[in-house]
């Protein structure tokens, strides 16, 4: 008579990752069949949007820092896309796992870490097509330091899990708060530096937008891919970092402090 083994805590949150990855990615691949079209599209429409002001407005196609201008923003563009995942989809992460709460292995916490992971994982795929995309249209797009580039992006994929681990908790118990995070979704897009370039901007100015972390990762990935890219004044990789891990440790305390009040809501 056989007798069942016992799994241990590891391999039982294995186990709930696996299956709710699996949910999570066919519902965003499969069951939208939109879905891959507007990840593509909207990243592409502001691209030709803005290059096309920018050469009425300055006549060539003028460099931002020793990059070119297509390929330093379509850089920034998927940056900001992975961090506005972590700003947007993880408010709705919770409530959309809530019917699983119902077994015990399945905790809150699960189903951000999980979407966050599908999410990137998605970016990821997006920004490799347009990397590939920009090449075969002759951009300087593919990165001179691939490490560093790499380190660029897992740094604001990190920065987008501490977000939707914090909002995710604040979102769920105080619904109002996803509505204000979604009306600044653009104009956090402008002051991040992705789109428009911020060293034109008096230092006055400056010295306040550089407290946003997100210009920090942003500099640190277009560092990656432009060997001869000037940052913008004061971009710090540790404390871009320091973000990273305060986000991170307050969004682990807020779901230990809330974790019943967020399987109850």
């Amino acid at each position: 008579m056989s007798t069942l083994q016992r799994r241990t805590p590891w391999q039982v949150t294995r186990s709930v990752w696996f299956a709710m990855f699996m949910r999570e990615a066919v519902s965003r691949t499969m069951a939208d069949r939109m879905g891959w079209f507007w990840m593509i599209v909207e990243p592409a429409s502001v691209i030709a949007i803005m290059a096309l002001i920018r050469a009425q407005l300055s006549g060539s196609n003028k460099l931002i820092m020793n990059a070119d201008f297509i390929p330093w923003m379509i850089i920034g563009m998927m940056g900001f896309f992975l961090i506005r995942e972590g700003l947007s989809r993880s408010q709705g992460a919770i409530g959309s796992a809530h019917a699983l709460f119902a077994y015990r292995q399945v905790q809150p916490i699960d189903s951000v870490l999980v979407r966050t992971w599908v999410d990137g994982m998605l970016r990821t795929v997006v920004f490799v097509l347009f990397v590939f995309g920009g090449m075969l249209l002759g951009l300087h797009i593919f990165p001179d330091n691939v490490l560093l580039g790499l380190l660029g992006w897992a740094s604001l994929w990190a920065l987008a899990l501490g977000f939707a681990l914090v909002i995710s908790v604040t979102a769920r118990l105080v619904p109002e708060v996803g509505k204000i995070i979604n009306m600044l979704s653009l104009p956090l897009m402008i002051l991040s530096g992705a789109i428009l370039p911020l060293n034109s901007l008096p230092h006055s100015i400056l010295e306040y937008l550089m407290l946003n972390p997100i210009v920090h990762g942003l500099e640190l990935l277009r560092a990656g891919f432009f060997e001869r890219y000037h940052m913008v004044p004061g971009t710090s990789p540790l404390y871009l970092w320091l973000w990273i891990l305060g986000l991170n440790a307050a969004g682990l305390l807020m779901y230990l402090r809330y974790k019943e009040r967020l399987k109850a809501k």
